[in-house]
């Protein structure tokens, strides 16, 4: 264990320090570097969190229009909002989604203690990270550069690991894992939305056939 701990804290072994040279360019001890990518996350995490605030905001503000709009009887107004209310749903529903899904990556990457911890914990990681990523491509474009960055950094220490540990990465295991990670952030995301967000009002067309209603 205590030569784990030299490899894991300085990296200052001299045969592993040439292999893992030979992998990445000026690597650097893997344990700060994955620090640096958990401070990292946790930024996108509080940023994700403030952009949900805002959409709350919009959100409320527009059922306030769609309440106001009914109560003079204006269907085809109250069903614009109500489509407009909808796609903002949307969007807090996929930055909520990406929020809970980046906090278990962040709890996951605490829990590493050893070296081939993070093969194991790191390869769902980078897929559940790309899909955030995508997934919020329409909603902060912003987001795309920086997320980004933080998966080519967990990607280099990645590659590092497992040059220096000799360790094969089971792609297949990593997807069905990750699945689970965005499958379990999906189904709460959609919960709290239902416990946060107040239902559309009695009496207006559905949102689905708000275009037949209001012909």
């Amino acid at each position: 264990m205590s030569q784990f701990a030299s490899k894991w804290e300085k990296s200052n072994n001299a045969g592993i320090t040439s292999r893992v040279r030979d992998s990445v360019k000026n690597p650097g001890p893997l344990k700060p570097r994955l620090d640096l990518a958990t401070r990292q996350i946790q930024v996108q995490v509080a940023k994700l969190d403030a952009t949900s605030a805002k959409l709350r905001e919009r959100d409320a503000s527009i059922f306030n229009k769609i309440v106001s709009s009914i109560q003079k009887h204006d269907s085809q107004h109250a069903s614009v909002y109500a489509n407009e209310l909808a796609e903002i749903r949307k969007m807090n529903r996929m930055v909520t989604q990406a929020k809970l899904a980046l906090e278990q990556i962040t709890l996951r990457l605490n829990t590493i203690t050893e070296l081939g911890d993070i093969v194991v914990t790191l390869t769902p990681a980078m897929s559940v990270i790309r899909s955030v990523r995508q997934g919020l491509v329409s909603v902060l474009p912003e987001a795309e550069g920086e997320i980004g960055e933080i998966s080519g950094l967990l990607s280099s220490i990645l590659v590092d690991a497992g040059t220096v540990g000799g360790y094969s990465l089971n792609f297949e295991a990593a997807n069905e894992d990750a699945e689970k990670v965005l499958a379990e952030a999906a189904a709460v995301a959609e919960q709290r939305m239902k416990e946060k967000f107040p239902e559309i009002p009695t009496g207006l067309p559905s949102m689905e056939g708000s275009t037949e209603s209001t012909s």
